[in-house]
């Protein structure tokens, strides 16, 4: 194997076309793209007990249940974050489409600033336990509220669907309770103290379903709102004419290798 450093010296103008190319390429295409900063929202999960009409209306159990929930209840929030729901209601929310100066119009354009958006945004649930909202943006102001934007749509989002479940149980109740009073015309005296008891008994339940219909109980806490970046996150310039620099080093010394070697055969 030859010496390095003689490699070098006797293939160095070769090895600096193949560094200085590389550099210019990739520092060209680094310094072409715009800069954009990053906002982290932060939250952590509300109990899923939260929305159970037995945590509220049974003393007895109260203690039982903590208000913080656990990173497994974080799971389908996160999932909830690969749809596009989330992104085209905040596109339209902030005129996305007029921030990307997209040329397409009306429903095309939600849907394409949508999908931009989407793009620079990263949801997911940290090694502690928290959902973290991440979103880069060419406008340091802009990136913070998107993130928290995002971060309150999961949370209304997942509200709803715990409401739809209790509207669903309270109608259900309703409609056994207005059973009951079609009933109690056509029974004997004599039934009507039983079916009264459990027509108020419906009602009581009727009523503390609507209560929890009307509190929408969290599903997110948030540990800390996403606040203006004063540096860029994107793209790492630095960081990358670095790493082009030390591989395209490495690649031409390996070039230089193979064509050293082909030169002494010959």
């Amino acid at each position: 194997m030859p010496d390095i450093f003689d490699l070098i010296a006797r293939w160095w103008k070769q090895m600096f076309a193949v560094l200085f190319l590389s550099l210019l390429a990739v520092g060209i295409i680094t310094f072409s793209k715009p800069r954009k900063y990053l906002s982290v929202a932060t939250a952590v999960p509300a109990s899923s007990f939260a929305s159970d009409r037995s945590k509220i209306f049974n003393e007895n159990i109260q203690a039982l249940y903590s208000t913080l929930g656990t990173p497994d209840d974080l799971d389908m929030i996160v999932g909830t974050a690969n749809l596009d729901t989330v992104y085209m209601e905040a596109a339209q929310q902030f005129n996305l489409y007029d921030h990307y100066k997209i040329k397409e119009k009306e429903d095309a354009a939600v849907s394409k600033a949508a999908s931009l958006l989407k793009a620079n945004t990263k949801v997911m649930k940290s090694e502690y336990g928290e959902l973290k909202v991440k979103v880069w943006d060419t406008d340091k102001n802009l990136a913070p509220q998107l993130a928290n934007a995002i971060m309150n749509l999961l949370d209304v989002i997942h509200r709803d669907l715990q409401s739809a479940g209790n509207k669903n149980t309270r109608e259900a109740l309703t409609r056994a309770k207005e059973k009951i009073q079609m009933q109690v015309d056509t029974l004997p005296p004599s039934l009507h103290g039983e079916l009264q008891e459990r027509i108020l008994g419906y009602e009581k339940m009727i009523g503390e379903y609507q209560l929890m219909i009307d509190m929408k109980p969290p599903v997110l806490f948030v540990k800390e709102k996403a606040r203006v970046s004063s540096w860029p996150d994107k793209p790492k310039r630095m960081q990358i004419m670095i790493a082009t620099a030390v591989l395209s080093f490495l690649f031409a010394l390996l070039a230089a290798l193979v064509m050293e070697r082909r030169k002494n055969k010959a």
